[in-house]
């Protein structure tokens, strides 16, 4: 790989240990603009280019383009660009272990080597997402909840054994062990790298990409990082560079300090609010000002662990003192910390107060002691509401006909009502990585016991922090036992509630809520309360900081104004309000100050070890996976064909049905199968008829490593509304012969026919986390094309990475002024010639009486990689076939 262009490659000498480096400094000196005021997350960037400059994949234009960047401050220019490393969890993780087992397969079958298929640059697979909240509030449930999930999972644990064994590169944290994005925050990032190359250590930003869209939270440490769907990260651990263009960067600049009693999950609301409502899709978010230096890095990670909801790629924080102090905090390595700020202040990737600002696209100001207590939802957590508001904001997602609405409870002494909280959980690592938070709700049970009030009996409670070292300074600090008294007992280590793992209602609870039709609540500490997310039978999701969380639980209704209105009485029959219990800010920093290093060195000192019951898993051996043809868990999927040539232009179709017309904002939730699987859905019968009790059904993400499982699940989504269905909502369209049916039975019934299908669709298609499933899902029901209004980044990068063709209708068109009514055929014009991104392509709409509309739809290929990964068939046989060939 020739790197002559610029000499770039400097040392730097810390600690009496020399490292190599490339220098940023060169390009100023080469003649070209200095980058003094590039944004942070540019310049690491354009280090990424430096180092790995080969004339071919990178090239001295693109190097130049990224410093000419300033010039417009945006940029149409394409790059490759190589992460460092990967992060995975185990509900995507799995099926990408599954593909490259797969992948080895068909190499194999090609003649070639089956170890070609091999990660080639780290990944760290976290098991987080797999824990069910089965039993609550009683000490007993965290064993028991582990036991269920061994027993539940055992053939998938198994197979990530084989996996972890089979390929290197490859690391897997056991089950019961922490969240992914949170071991990364407190043991896994660097945010400096270095490794052994040849006889010096070459020192280069950490960077990664991961296969949950949370991996932006490790952009609070400095570390750049983002979600990309499991297809693109496979590609990368193959040594396939991301194709992406230079990005806007978005500037958020922060003045003034929080207010008493203001936590930084009513930041991270306010700052959501404001991205959402500005539009950073796509975009990069960089935080500076001096309001920076009044958050602490567990605020700054908060924020950026949530920048899917706000929409942006990521969330950066640039590397300061707190940056280090953090790094002191967990337990980092003296030698890393002085690294880390050697190579920053010598990058100029050091942020200070005193230097000018960097250039930005656009910039955006949040004076932070305006910000106030706040909640999000009912269904999205860009839909911010103020504590003093959500009595009225309940009010208006119930019917109004049935506001009044109560149903008995059997076998007890109360009454369910709408707008009741059933579920209360602190959970997910957006606020359980937070110290401040979670002392925050330690201290509000404690002082909520000793008054006297405890939790409603029709709540259901969980705590689920995202690491043992929450339950660490929880003890030390005294408070844990305060929140068992109220049912906030450790149920398990992973994501549970905030993901759909929230498992069941008590019967009576969920028999009445059944029974009079009732708007019931969840109140979560979690980032995502998207329809259907959260329970099947919680219509109203409520996204709050972990002493919140409690005070619902308390509460136990959000038909209620806690600003003015008490939570309850004490012993002697005062009235009880939030502001009596809420700790101060004084309270909250005496304990946090109790957080040590010496607890993230123990509870991360054997992190790859796991319980005796992951180690006592039977591991399969050899470098092929030898697939159980009964397996309903694992197996081998058909997407893979090497094939010998692609095309040059694009094949287009004709006499397409819709199989599916959709609104706006429909996430990955909609489509990918997610939560419990129904014994009467296409699932639930396929699983049956393999023997499986429904008892035993787990859950569809438990299940991505059967595509048979998830074909059947894709779109079936309880809240999706097909507007070929009106009037119905789930997984129904009307198929090939006119009437109502299932999704799944319709698509088989096109494809016997041979009828290829589209997907039309609305505003924000593909947004919510990064589930590869939902591209999978698409193109196994025989989806050529998706044509929507716009689209979220991940999804429309996994629609290409599967061969699914991504359209988008010109402004001021769309299914209503197209009149689509699901009658229509469509065709698509062929393009035989060189396809260039961008471009707008013939859409032939036939109607049933004869009648006919053109619409120039645009390719939303925008890059030359994603032309030529559409081409080859998707991104894995692009790469099998370039494996294949050399």
């Amino acid at each position: 790989m020739s790197r002559q262009t610029f000499n770039a490659c400097r040392t730097l000498t810390v600690g009496g240990e020399d490292y190599r480096y490339y220098a940023l400094a060169v390009v100023a000196e080469a003649g070209l603009a200095s980058i003094d005021r590039l944004p942070f997350t540019l310049k690491i960037l354009l280090e990424n280019l430096l180092r790995f400059e080969d004339g071919e994949t990178v090239t001295r234009a693109d190097i130049e383009a990224l410093v000419a960047w300033q010039r417009q401050r945006r940029s149409d220019h394409e790059i490759a660009y190589r992460p460092a490393r990967v992060l995975m969890q185990d509900f995507t993780g799995v099926p990408a272990v599954v593909d490259l087992a797969a992948m080895r397969d068909a190499v194999r079958r090609a003649g070639g080597d089956p170890k070609r298929i091999n990660p080639r640059i780290p990944v760290d697979l976290v098991i987080d997402h797999s824990v069910m909240v089965d039993k609550y509030a009683i000490p007993e449930a965290f064993a028991y909840n582990v036991e269920r999930e061994m027993e539940r999972n055992h053939e998938r644990y198994a197979f990530l054994r084989w996996g972890q064994l089979a390929f290197d590169n490859f690391r897997v944290v056991p089950p019961g062990t922490g969240i992914c994005h949170q071991v990364n925050l407190e043991y896994l990032a660097r945010t400096v790298w270095s490794e052994q190359d040849g006889n010096s250590r070459l020192a280069y930003p950490d960077t990664l990409v991961g296969t949950d869209s949370h991996t932006t939270m490790i952009n609070g440490l400095a570390v750049l990082g983002w979600g990309v769907g499991g297809i693109e990260a496979e590609a990368a651990m193959l040594g396939q560079p991301i194709s992406m263009l230079i990005p806007e960067v978005v500037g958020f600049r922060f003045t003034g300090a929080l207010g008493e009693g203001v936590t930084a999950t009513d930041l991270v609301l306010t700052v959501t609010e404001l991205l959402r409502d500005f539009g950073v899709v796509g975009k990069f978010v960089e935080f500076f000002g001096e309001g920076l230096s009044r958050l602490s890095l567990a605020d700054r990670a908060t924020i950026a662990n949530m920048a899917p909801e706000y929409g942006a790629t990521c969330g950066f924080f640039p590397v300061d003192q707190v940056t280090l102090d953090y790094l002191k905090l967990t337990g980092r390595p003296e030698a890393t910390v002085a690294l880390v700020e050697a190579y920053a202040r010598a990058q100029g990737m050091w942020r200070d107060d005193d230097v000018p600002d960097p250039l930005y696209t656009d910039v955006l100001e949040l004076d932070l002691s305006t910000v106030r207590p706040s909640l999000a939802g009912p269904r999205r957590p860009q839909d911010r509401v103020w504590l003093g508001d959500l009595k009225t904001a309940t009010d208006d997602a119930i019917p109004g006909d049935a506001r009044e609405k109560t149903v008995t409870v059997a076998g007890s002494d109360y009454e369910l009502k709408q707008g009741d909280v059933v579920i209360a959980a602190i959970t997910s690592c957006t606020n359980t990585s937070n110290p401040a938070v979670m002392m925050g709700a330690g201290l509000l049970a404690k002082k909520a016991v000793e008054k006297g009030l405890r939790q409603k009996p029709w709540v259901k409670t969980s705590l689920a922090p995202g690491s043992k070292v929450v339950t660490d300074y929880l003890e030390k600090a005294g408070l844990q036992r305060y929140l068992d008294q109220l049912g906030f007992n450790v149920v398990g280590y992973g994501c549970t509630t905030c993901i759909g793992n929230s498992g069941p209602l008590a019967d009576p609870v969920a028999d009445a809520i059944a029974e009079g039709d009732l708007t019931v609540c969840s109140v979560l500490s979690g980032n995502r309360n998207f329809e259907g997310r959260v329970h099947a039978q919680t219509r109203a999701n409520w996204l709050a900081s972990p002493p919140l969380v409690v005070a619902f639980a308390l509460a136990g209704t959000t038909r209620i104004d806690l600003t003015r209105e008490p939570l309850g009485e004490d012993a002697d029959g005062n009235p009880v309000y939030l502001k009596d219990i809420w700790p101060s800010d004084a309270e909250i920093a005496e304990l946090v100050s109790l957080v040590s290093a010496d607890m993230f060195r123990e509870k991360y000192a054997d992190v790859f070890t796991g319980e005796p019951s992951w180690r006592q898993l039977p591991v399969p051996e050899g470098e092929t996976y030898d697939w159980a043809p009964d397996s309903t868990y694992v197996r081998e999927p058909s997407f893979f064909e090497i094939r010998q040539d692609s095309p040059q232009g694009l094949p287009g179709f004709a006499g397409a049905r819709m199989l599916a017309m959709l609104g706006d904002s429909i996430t990955t939730d909609h489509i990918s199968p997610a939560g419990a699987i129904l014994a009467s859905s296409p699932a639930g019968v396929y699983l049956r008829e393999h023997g499986v009790e429904p008892a035993e059904f787990n859950s569809y993400g438990s299940r991505r490593g059967n595509h048979e499982v998830m074909v059947r699940g894709t779109f079936a989504n309880i809240r999706l509304r097909n507007e070929l269905a009106p009037g119905v909502e789930g997984g129904y369209t009307r198929g090939l012969d006119g009437k109502v049916t299932t999704i799944f039975e319709a698509a088989m019934a096109y494809r016997k026919a041979g009828i290829p299908l589209i997907i039309i669709a609305g505003r924000e298609y593909g947004t919510g986390s990064s589930r590869d499933w939902a591209a999978k899902g698409t193109l196994l029901l025989g989806v050529k094309a998706v044509i929507a209004e716009s689209y979220e980044r991940i999804h429309r990068s996994n629609l290409i990475g599967m061969g699914i063709l991504p359209l988008q209708f010109p402004p001021g068109v769309d299914r209503k002024t197209l009149q689509l009514d699901g009658s229509e055929t469509f065709d698509l014009a062929a393009c035989p010639g060189p396809v260039e991104s961008g471009q707008t392509i013939p859409l032939r709409i036939n109607r049933t009486d004869g009648g006919s509309d053109e619409v120039e739809v645009i390719c939303r290929l925008d890059t030359h990689n994603e032309i030529r990964y559409y081409q080859a068939g998707g991104i894995l046989n692009y790469v099998l076939r370039r494996i294949v060939k050399e």
